[in-house]
C-alpha cells in the first residue's frame, strides 16, 4: 500500500506535454495506489467552476474521475492558482476537498500535508494578496464577474506576479525557516510534505531536540515527478 503526492503541475492548454505526463501517471502509477494527493496549482488557473465546460478544463476533470472511479482515494488542496475550485469541481472529479494544513497518519507516519504558501512569511506583498484573495466575500464579487472578464485578471495577475519575483531574491521566496519551525512545533513534530516553492528536496529540521523530516514536491515546469510514501518512507520519483 502507498499514496501519491503532487503539486504544481500548472496545467494549461498551453503546455500539452505536462497534460500528457499528467495522462499517463494518472493511467499508471497513481492507479496502483491506495490514494492521490494534489497538494495545490493542479491548475496553471481555475476562475471558477462554471468553467468547468471548457474542453481543457473537462479533460483534466475526466482524467481524475477514470482514476477515482477505479476506487483510488483522491484528494485535492488548493493552491495559490485554484484557489477557487470548489465542490462541483471536487464532484466532477470524484476528489475530497482537503483543509490547508491537513494532519493525517500516513501508514504509522504523522504526517502534515500543505501547499506551502503559507510557509513564505518573508513575502510580505505575497501574503498580503493572498489574504485578500481568500476572503469569501472577495471571492463571490470576482465569481459574479463574467467568465472572460475573470480570465483577463487571471493573465493580469500572472504578469505582475513574474515582475514582482524578478525584483524579490529567492530567500524570500522559499519558506521562512521560523514559519516551518512554527508549524512543525504546533503539530506535534510531523513529518511534513508541501509544494509552491518550485525547489523539489527532502529536509531535516531538529525542532526542540527532534528530528523532522521535510519534503518539497517538484513542479512541472521542464521537469515532472511525484513523492511516493510507504510504510517505510517516501521517495522522489521522476516521469
Amino acid at each position: 500500500m502507498h499514496s501519491i503526492f503532487v503539486s504544481d503541475l500548472h496545467l494549461t492548454p498551453d503546455r500539452p506535454r505536462a497534460t500528457d505526463t499528467f495522462r499517463g501517471l494518472m493511467a499508471g502509477p497513481a492507479a496502483q495506489a491506495q490514494a492521490v494527493y494534489i497538494l495545490g496549482d493542479l491548475f496553471e488557473h481555475w476562475v471558477g467552476d462554471d468553467d468547468l465546460a471548457d474542453p481543457f478544463n473537462k479533460a483534466v476533470a475526466d482524467i481524475l474521475r477514470a482514476l477515482s472511479g477505479k476506487g483510488v482515494v483522491l484528494h485535492f488542496m488548493h493552491g495559490n492558482r485554484d484557489f477557487l475550485a470548489g465542490a462541483e469541481f471536487a464532484s466532477r472529479c470524484g476528489a475530497r476537498l482537503a483543509p490547508d494544513p491537513l494532519l493525517l497518519d500516513l501508514y504509522g507516519t504523522r504526517t502534515l500535508l500543505m501547499h506551502g504558501d503559507t510557509l513564505c512569511t518573508d513575502d510580505l506583498e505575497y501574503q498580503k494578496f493572498r489574504a485578500y484573495a481568500r476572503d469569501p466575500e472577495n471571492q463571490r464579487r470576482f465569481l459574479a464577474q463574467p467568465i472572460e472578464q475573470r480570465k483577463k485578471v487571471f493573465t493580469g495577475y500572472r504578469a505582475d506576479s513574474e515582475k514582482e519575483k524578478a525584483g524579490k531574491t529567492a530567500e524570500i521566496m522559499d519558506v521562512a525557516p521560523a514559519a516551518v519551525e512554527k508549524i512543525l512545533r504546533e503539530f506535534d513534530y510531523p513529518r511534513l510534505i508541501h509544494g509552491h516553492t518550485h525547489r523539489p528536496g527532502r529536509h531535516v529540521h531538529v525542532v526542540d531536540g527532534k528530528s523532522c523530516e521535510r519534503w518539497v514536491l517538484t513542479d512541472w515546469y521542464g521537469r515532472a515527478g511525484y513523492l511516493r510514501c510507504d510504510v517505510k518512507g517516501c521517495a522522489a520519483e521522476p516521469l
